[in-house]
């Protein structure tokens, strides 16, 4: 997998994303991801599953094995459309929208410990040895399993790391300063819940498989504590983000609409903090703010 440099830059800021499918880095805080790279910061993103279970056209899979195969070059475009210093892919399987049979595979990351998972994301947490680390808020933007099991191995990765108690290994201790959840305002999503009927779509059941319910994800909200201006980067995003052509990167696909509507209202990724607890009524514009950048 793509890895533009190993962890040598160690006076430049570090970010470590942790994310659970190929495509979540572009169409979710890619215009983020792209600022920080842009600016100078080293930005290395973990990778938990191949998005195997993503829908494919069969056309796309001529010249790769598998819909893995396919995803991972993808991802692989994407990483260097937005700049990232490197990839790690862990290896675990897509696990599918809840309930699915893809949520039993031996291999598939809902099917696996918390532990486990966090003593992985702790030992790349310890490599890279980054200021910042940023994933999914707690419903994992939008309830898939993978998604939020990421989240919260991340959670915990992120306060073991600088306990050497705490999942030992080879690498030395090491405490990030700042994690953030990227989550959006859910204004914009409960108006798309209203119109949808009139449209003849129901906003409790949405997506190919309609196993999205988005009328309850349009109830849930995370207060935002960081607002991150990515216009200067949005052409790094959108080519990133039609690097996943088998999901819809290309052609209009559900999350590329999105991230286009997104975009014409202010091309601003959202965050909340979780450490450290953030003061009440903190608004910070850069992720960065109030960290030491040290070896």
């Amino acid at each position: 997998m793509y890895r533009q440099s190993e962890i040598a830059s160690a006076a430049r800021p570090r970010v470590l994303v942790v994310l659970a499918h190929p495509d979540d880095e572009s169409f979710g805080m890619g215009g983020t991801l792209a600022l920080y790279a842009w600016c100078g910061a080293d930005v290395y993103l973990v990778c938990a599953t191949g998005g195997e279970e993503g829908e494919m056209a069969p056309e796309l899979l001529e010249g790769y094995g598998s819909i893995a195969d396919r995803r991972a070059a993808e991802l692989d475009c994407a990483a260097r459309a937005l700049g990232l210093a490197g990839v790690t892919m862990m290896g675990y399987r897509d696990s599918g929208m809840p309930g699915a049979e893809a949520n039993r595979h031996p291999q598939a990351l809902f099917a696996q410990t918390l532990d486990s998972v966090a003593a992985r994301v702790t030992a790349e947490i310890r490599r890279v040895r980054p200021h910042v680390v940023l994933t999914f808020d707690p419903i994992g933007g939008y309830r898939h399993p993978d998604h939020i099991a990421i989240q919260r191995a991340t959670v915990e990765a992120f306060h073991a790391a600088g306990d050497p108690a705490r999942y030992p290994g080879d690498l030395s201790a090491y405490a990030p300063q700042k994690l953030y959840f990227h989550t959006f305002p859910r204004g914009l999503l409960r108006l798309v819940v209203r119109l949808m009927p009139l449209f003849g779509r129901d906003p409790r059941r949405f997506g190919t498989n309609g196993d999205i319910d988005v009328a309850s994800l349009a109830e849930v909200e995370y207060p935002i504590h960081a607002k991150i201006d990515f216009l200067p980067m949005a052409r790094a995003r959108e080519e990133a983000g039609a690097c996943h052509v088998s999901q819809g990167g290309a052609s209009g696909g559900l999350r590329s609409v999105v991230g286009r509507l997104l975009l014409l209202l202010g091309g601003r990724d959202t965050f909340m903090r979780a450490f450290p607890e953030p003061t009440p009524g903190l608004r910070e514009r850069d992720l960065f703010e109030g960290v030491t950048i040290d070896p």
